[in-house]
């Protein structure tokens, strides 16, 4: 059996469509669905909030669904946070999608199957359907071990999500501190983080992405992410929030099935290598600009 599965929407029918149709063919018979309400300088968000509430309405598939709808817009950093926090009052663990991440049905059972394994090591604070490492891998395992905490399809456990500190009370501790540098032991690392992070402890960035980033590296927390790209995020454009809706090398990337039975890692290392290769190319330097990323993928 599928563990319970969380669909975070929002006012974009058409994506939530596609992200129905995939949950269609592994027919989760619990999911939970977390909405937030419509803006209220946005007219349009009326109708397609209802538009979005409608097709949850019509899901076909016999399963339970609960429903947790914002009476108001609470913007993307309350609305996911509070909706997780409504979900782990319930459940244990859970599988987590946003509206615009289209999932290859094997994510399912690669989370479920994960989820169990490692279900009370506290080490492991999530799980991941994301690879962005373009081919590159390492060794023949299914998965290997992470600092970064990729969300475009993941699964975590209650016992990991009770460390999001939604308030950051630990920043201004970490960044005096200047603790960033000992954790990622790279000084353009440090810098590129220390300023997403003063910029969402400021709240001029409404994301609660980078709040939960802190908080699995405040526990030292790995993240496992496969060794082939589970999710497709289909959400870059004009109605992509933060860093979606610009041109990406990241945006509707293919997926491929996970074989099973999964060939577990026989260390749990995190894979520095792996991990560097991101943080050049998606968090540093590298990230901007067209002509860097081209040429990136073309290596």
């Amino acid at each position: 059996m599928l563990s319970p599965v969380v669909l975070i929407v929002f006012n974009r029918p058409d994506l939530t469509r596609q992200v129905l149709s995939a949950l269609e063919k592994v027919k989760p018979s619990d999911l939970y669905i977390i909405a937030d309400g419509p803006r209220e300088n946005v007219l349009s968000d009326i109708d397609s909030c209802a538009q979005v509430k409608s097709l949850i309405n019509d899901i076909s598939w016999e399963c339970k669904i609960y429903t947790n709808y914002a009476t108001h817009n609470l913007g993307c950093r309350q609305r996911v946070a509070s909706g997780l926090d409504w979900v782990f009052s319930q459940v244990e663990s859970a599988i987590i999608l946003e509206d615009d991440c289209v999932p290859e049905p094997s994510f399912f059972r690669f989370c479920t199957e994960l989820l169990n394994c490692y279900s009370i090591d506290e080490r492991v604070m999530a799980i991941s359907g994301d690879n962005f490492q373009f081919g590159r891998r390492r060794t023949k395992d299914s998965y290997y071990f992470s600092r970064y905490p990729h969300c475009w399809g993941w699964a975590t456990w209650k016992r990991a999500w009770q460390h999001y500190d939604a308030d950051m009370s630990y920043w201004p501790t970490v960044r005096d501190n200047h603790w960033l540098q000992d954790i990622l032991g790279n000084r353009l690392a440090a810098n590129y983080w220390q300023q997403k992070f003063q910029q969402t402890y400021e709240r001029k960035i409404n994301a609660w992405g980078f709040i939960w980033t802190l908080s699995c590296w405040m526990q030292n927390g790995l993240c496992i992410l496969p060794n082939v790209n589970l999710v497709s995020n289909i959400g870059f454009g004009l109605t992509g929030t933060h860093h979606t809706h610009k041109y990406s090398p990241f945006a509707e990337m293919m997926t491929e099935p996970m074989l099973f039975p999964l060939k577990h890692p026989s260390l749990m290392i995190r894979d520095a290598q792996a991990d560097a290769l991101t943080q050049r190319h998606q968090f540093g330097r590298l990230a901007r600009g067209r002509r860097k990323i081209r040429s990136w993928l073309q290596v």
